[in-house]
């Protein structure tokens, strides 16, 4: 029976940004599991993207992937513009809003998902503290005294001092340990795509707030194509996803105003509801959750992936802070960095800000709602107040960035 100090469950971005993570900061061994396999980097984008911050991007660079990130395909955005199809509020931001961080080049990147969890993996297959188990899922997980004994159909089964759930909204690991949650069904499904953009990106990350949901326009690699999340009714995806390549092109450029000319659907439209989750606890005896795993927000404000790679440097943390303190103790063979007060530590830390954030959505999702006129109005003098107010665009950009206090050390700007 191999014997690791901690299993993950689940090679996605976060689960693999945790495992190199551990790896940078202690010396314990690290076990994955995932059957998942990676989805392949063709000629043509995938629909599925992430918008990477300030703070995910140092977290990448210390972990060594970066530069492996800059060599495939990532496009860096310097503006947003945010505006009402139903009012007339708008807001615009740039790198030029946050004047005391003139070094800051980029508001973020948009990276395709598969070109992130491909670097990560491949990082990761180079650690010799890294054993991945690839060929089947685990079935069972059962609790002994100091360590978690995890089965798999035929393979033999693997122990470990702690299990980390990194399985995603509906995972697994959750569910088998009755960790319960709260959920909220935002009745929207989103339709992700690629479109053709006429008039090119601009460098420009681009979202206008429908009657039925936002529409966000995200800058790919190539300055004429832009990657969509169109979150709206159950309906109305149905709908529109029953439409021809040309009527959904056409109902696409109107819903944007036309605002980077003729868009044009050159991809699949798959789409996927749309809920809140959030584990009531991050841990529970010796299994601790990360990323979606532990919560799941509105996509509207493309912070999901970047929360999830915060909690992996969290989570590396405080292991570390941990593991450091006992290595050269008489207590160093034990496993204090997997203790209760050291997840608690976490838990606390990481709830707190993956609740604040989705309140935030809720309330921005509330705020857009269709209402009466009166109430656009107001909405639209707020936004409008709020673009010509210099502090407030700073405050909002940087929150964008994700430059926050309290944040872990691999997601802190070196100097």
């Amino acid at each position: 029976m191999q014997k690791f100090d901690i299993l993950i469950v689940g090679a996605g971005m976060v689960g693999l940004t945790l495992a190199l993570a551990i790896r940078k900061t202690t010396g314990l061994t690290v076990a994955i599991a995932d059957n998942t396999p990676l989805s392949p980097i063709t000629d043509e984008p995938s629909v599925r993207v992430s918008a990477i911050n300030m703070a995910s991007q140092q977290i990448f660079s210390q972990l060594g992937v970066w530069s492996d990130l800059m060599e495939q395909r990532l496009q860096p955005y310097q503006h947003m513009h945010v505006w009402d199809k139903a009012g007339y509020g708008k807001l615009s931001f740039s790198t030029e809003d946050i004047s005391d961080a003139a070094n800051i080049e980029q508001l973020g990147w948009i990276i395709e998902n598969p070109v992130i969890r491909t670097a990560l993996w491949n990082k990761a297959q180079q650690d010799n503290g890294i054993t991945f188990f690839t060929k089947e899922n685990i079935t069972n997980i059962g609790m002994g005294e100091s360590e978690v004994f995890a089965s798999f159909t035929t393979q033999m089964p693997i122990t470990a001092k702690l299990v980390v759930g990194a399985d995603g909204a509906n995972s697994w690991v959750r569910k088998q340990m009755d960790m319960p949650i709260t959920f909220r069904d935002y009745d929207h499904h989103a339709i992700v795509a690629t479109v053709k953009c006429e008039q090119g990106h601009q460098n420009t990350a681009w979202q206008v707030f429908l009657p039925t949901g936002p529409l966000a326009l995200l800058p790919l690699y190539e300055k004429n194509l832009c990657s969509i999340v169109w979150s709206t009714s159950p309906e109305d995806a149905e709908r529109l996803k029953g439409l021809s390549p040309e009527e959904f092109s056409k109902e696409l450029t109107a819903a944007s105003d036309g605002r980077l000319g003729n868009l044009t659907l050159v991809s699949e439209t798959p789409s996927y509801p749309l809920s809140m989750r959030m584990s009531q606890s991050f841990a529970q005896d010796r299994v601790v959750l990360v990323g979606d795993a532990a919560h799941t927000i509105h996509p509207l404000a493309g912070q999901g992936v970047n929360l999830g790679l915060l909690d992996a440097a969290s989570l590396a943390q405080v292991i570390s802070e941990t593991y450091t303190q006992q290595e050269n103790t008489a207590k160093a063979d034990q496993a204090l960095w997997a203790s209760s007060t050291v997840l608690n530590k976490y838990s606390r830390w990481r709830k707190s800000e993956a609740a604040e954030m989705a309140t935030a959505m809720e309330s921005i999702k509330q705020v857009f709602t269709p209402q009466n006129p009166v109430t656009q109005l107001v909405r639209g003098l707020g936004m409008n107040l709020f673009d010509n107010v210099k502090p407030v665009k700073q405050l909002m950009a940087k929150q964008a960035l994700g430059m926050k206090e309290h944040l872990p050390s691999l997601a802190t700007v070196q100097e």
